[in-house]
């Protein structure tokens, strides 16, 4: 049995250079999360200056960013794939956060569609290059890792965008809040171009062509990859599930035990932090087994999680009692993130070098036109359409929340699915032999 060489291994970064780069761009992902999510914590108070019905602040907070980060997602992927991969992230964030600061600085609702646009545009080209990057810093057999931890932005991202986004709107009103939350990612782009090198790309996997393949030359390997499909379907499918309950919770908590916005982002922000740290960091360790060198064994576990968790997330809108609430939210956020870190490594495995930013990209496509678009706008239009005349209130908002939760199972489906076919296709996309091989690799 062979296993993944790294061809580049003499040049190859040390420790400390990888691990220092991992960890930029966990705090890149970070600052993504928190700057997307920091609108589901004030959308209430949104809605209520605004006079908005919850399918047109759904349109505001989900279509609107989802808009041009889904258009522009493959073609910045398809630079990235070409060109300096953390030249495009650094100028990315750059933008987009600037974006987020004219959020706070909006006085009605064009202006507010405009700069939401604006965040959208930019963080088309935050993940996709970052994912790639970090790629080309860890080998095959601990990409799965180094994806798990790279996914704790996601818990911080999302804390700081409940609680301390709750925390400030309800001090310094909504505005505030964007405006917290927007302006670091100015200094970390900044701290990106001047200290991450690019590296050279599938230098970490086994020999393959020079040139980069056209978009039909990936489009068309990426529909042989039975596998891939039913990943990217999972991963797209739990971000439907588990974030497209996300955005309408706080309003939910909000309405249903009639909290203020701080008060729902303290109820949610510690959940995101411990629950979504700790989950985090248990799949970066799991996934660092030798066991888990074998790709069906991940694939298993997630079908298994998202599938336990569902129940759980369903309970969480058909229960009249917080307490009971909570304790279902304890149990169902953790899966939200236990899934990211994996499907992304296991999408980067099933790619070749000079295709993994464009599958991630298209990857990011279904998961963002699912959990951006198809989610809040659909929660928001039941919403409507069971509240009739007297307006959205909590019991439309509930029925509407769950008709959603079930489709968790539906993602754990997909994930069971890919087990039949990606040993082969893993094999056939970066030229490694056994999986169970690779997992030897020291963890560095």
């Amino acid at each position: 049995m062979t296993a993944v060489t790294a061809p580049d291994a003499v040049g190859a970064a040390s420790p400390a250079r990888r691990w220092y780069v991992l960890m930029v761009m966990c705090v890149v992902y970070t600052i993504s999360i928190a700057d997307r999510y920091v609108m589901s914590t004030v959308l209430e108070p949104i809605r209520l200056e605004l006079k908005l019905t919850d399918g047109g602040v759904a349109f505001l907070t989900g279509v609107s960013l989802a808009l041009f980060y889904v258009t522009l997602g493959i073609p910045l992927s398809w630079l990235a794939d070409r060109t300096n991969r953390r030249n495009i992230l650094a100028i990315a964030l750059v933008a987009w956060s600037v974006m987020s600061v004219l959020c706070g600085l909006s006085r009605n609702y064009l202006q507010l569609l405009v700069a939401r646009i604006g965040v959208g545009v930019g963080e088309a080209g935050g993940t996709p290059p970052a994912n790639s990057i970090i790629a080309d810093y860890f080998p095959p057999a601990r990409r799965a890792m180094a994806m798990a931890v790279f996914a704790l932005g996601a818990p911080i991202g999302a804390w700081l965008g409940a609680d301390m986004a709750g925390a400030v709107a309800k001090a310094h009103g909504w505005r505030a809040a964007f405006l917290v939350l927007g302006a670091p990612g100015v200094l970390v782009g900044l701290l990106v171009f001047l200290t991450v090198k690019e590296p050279r790309r599938g230098r970490l996997d086994a020999p393959g062509g020079e040139a980069a393949p056209a978009f039909l030359d990936t489009l068309r390997f990426l529909l042989r990859q039975r596998a891939c499909l039913h990943v990217m379907a999972g991963g797209g499918l739990s971000a439907l599930w588990g974030w497209g309950l996300m955005w309408f919770t706080p309003t939910f908590l909000q309405r249903q035990y009639h909290l203020d916005v701080g008060e729902a982002g303290a109820v949610l922000g510690p959940i995101h932090l411990v629950a979504g740290v700790v989950s985090s960091l248990f799949t970066a360790w799991l996934l660092s087994r030798p066991a888990f060198g074998d790709p069906r064994r991940i694939l298993l576990l997630l079908a298994t999680v998202t599938g336990l968790a569902t129940v759980p997330s369903f309970i969480v809108y058909w229960t009249h009692s917080l307490t009971v609430a909570r304790v279902m939210l304890w149990m169902f956020i953790p899966a939200i993130y236990f899934y990211i870190g994996p499907a992304m490594a296991l999408v980067q495995n099933l790619a070749p070098a000079k295709m993994r930013a464009m599958f991630i990209a298209i990857s990011l496509v279904a998961a963002n036109v699912l959990n951006l678009i198809v989610a809040p706008q659909a929660v928001g239009w039941l919403s409507d359409v069971f509240a009739g005349a007297r307006g959205p209130d909590a019991a439309s908002l509930r029925l509407a929340l769950l008709i959603l939760a079930p489709t968790g199972f539906w993602a754990a489906w997909h994930y069971w699915a890919a087990r039949r076919t990606i040993v082969a296709e893993q094999a056939e996309a970066i030229g490694g032999g056994s999986t169970g091989a690779v997992a030897a690799a020291p963890l560095t």
